[in-house]
């Protein structure tokens, strides 16, 4: 049988986050859930807001089902989206309207479609900086482009400017950034999106092309501690917008976002077609009905991430007091944590050796990290402080 060995490869990789995840369960039933740490997959922990299953009852009770679940335009319902972008422009001061939104199945779909639009083979390179979303490579490879990563900067986790400049070059198309970021935790400051801002426009004009920024934005919502995020299209005019529901409303498995293509773009009417195409060619057309007439409704609700600030609080202040090395998470609900010995596959060979489930932080392209999902009870938590210790202590 004839396939594409992209794809074989692809479907044949080790997914080590979910592989993760399926180990702890198989391994609950033999030790039993409560003696299983498992902080391997972000899947939201706290209950959608209420009012998201209170109007979808009311839409299918109360609305014709063949307009609820039928066909919308394929970039999505227009009042849907004018409902989204007067949401942004009330917090953001923005002036965005329908027609820079395409609805998508999650901001991986966005993203997807976003390089599927404006890669092309003489500028096809685009750079993740580290530590980043393991899927960017693959859709950048999807697209026909070249993945290029720049090193972490473990001091501050912000952007390494100097590793930065020295990547782009000609043939850079775009350059994708997650702030609040999985799996760090950390924010972009004002002053890093300033300078990388300034950093792409002389970059832009050095080489008569435009550098497209790439927003990835799922957890923007999620942040601690009344930090403000700048808001990456008030920066930087040629700026996509890839944002997710999923985890702002606590609903992954319905898999629901847009990707935002602003008018002060370079041809943004070009770009914004470019993306209804790439879309179009995908099959990413007509995110869920029911989904779309429920967000349009209740745009600007958030699920209580009071929940997230406890168990950071608690499994942040858990492990220093142990003596373990960690970022502090300013938004999202990751905590980094430095291997001890420096080798984090074995570092977390030893954590799984006592029931401790995390990710490798050589996946997200920084080696020597772990990345650990608190979005978990906190009962958890407190319950596997005893481990930690046991951990700590071994390398001792």
């Amino acid at each position: 049988m004839l396939i594409d060995a992209r794809m074989f490869r692809l479907g044949n990789a080790r997914n080590v986050i979910r592989e993760t995840f399926e180990y702890g369960k198989s391994r609950a039933e033999v030790v039993g859930r409560e003696n299983i740490y498992d902080f391997s997959i972000g899947n939201p922990a706290v209950v959608p807001p209420e009012v998201l299953n209170r109007t979808m009852e009311e839409i299918l009770e109360n609305e014709p089902p063949i307009d609820v679940h039928g066909y919308t335009s394929a970039q999505g319902d227009a009042s849907v989206r004018q409902a989204i972008a007067e949401e942004l422009n009330s917090r953001f001061g923005t002036h965005f309207h329908k027609d820079n939104f395409y609805l998508t199945c999650g901001a991986t779909a966005a993203i997807a479609i976003s390089l599927g639009a404006i890669l092309v083979p003489e500028c096809n390179e685009v750079i993740g900086i580290a530590p980043y979303f393991p899927e960017y490579g693959v859709f950048t490879e999807n697209s026909g482009g070249k993945f290029v990563v720049v090193p972490p900067d473990t001091v501050n986790f912000q952007i390494d400017f100097k590793a930065l400049e020295e990547a782009i070059n000609p043939r850079t198309r775009a350059i994708i950034i997650n702030s609040p970021n999985n799996p760090a935790g950390i924010v972009y400051s004002e002053e890093t999106i300033k300078a990388l801002a300034a950093l792409l426009e002389k970059k832009s004009k050095e080489y008569g092309n435009a550098i497209v920024l790439i927003s990835d934005e799922p957890y923007r919502e999620i942040v601690y501690d009344g930090l403000k995020i700048p808001f990456v299209t008030k920066y930087y005019k040629n700026t996509i917008v890839c944002y997710s529901f999923s985890k702002s409303l606590s609903i992954p498995g319905e898999r629901f976002g847009y990707a935002l293509v602003p008018d002060e773009m370079e041809d943004s009417q070009r770009v914004y077609l470019a993306v209804c195409g790439a879309g179009r060619s995908m099959g990413y057309i007509c995110a869920p009905s029911i989904l779309q007439r429920t967000l349009g409704k209740i745009v600007g609700a958030v699920s209580d991430i009071s929940e997230y600030k406890r168990n950071r609080d608690l499994l942040y202040g858990g492990l220093t007091k142990i003596g373990f090395e960690c970022v502090m998470p300013q938004g999202a609900f990751y905590l980094f944590v430095k291997a001890m010995g420096g080798d984090s596959a074995e570092f977390c060979q030893r954590c799984k050796d006592l029931d401790i489930l995390v990710v490798d932080g050589a996946g997200f392209g920084c080696p020597g990290y772990v990345r650990l999902a608190y979005c978990v009870k906190p009962e958890m938590i407190e319950r596997s402080m005893g481990a930690f210790k046991k951990l700590y202590d071994s390398y001792k």
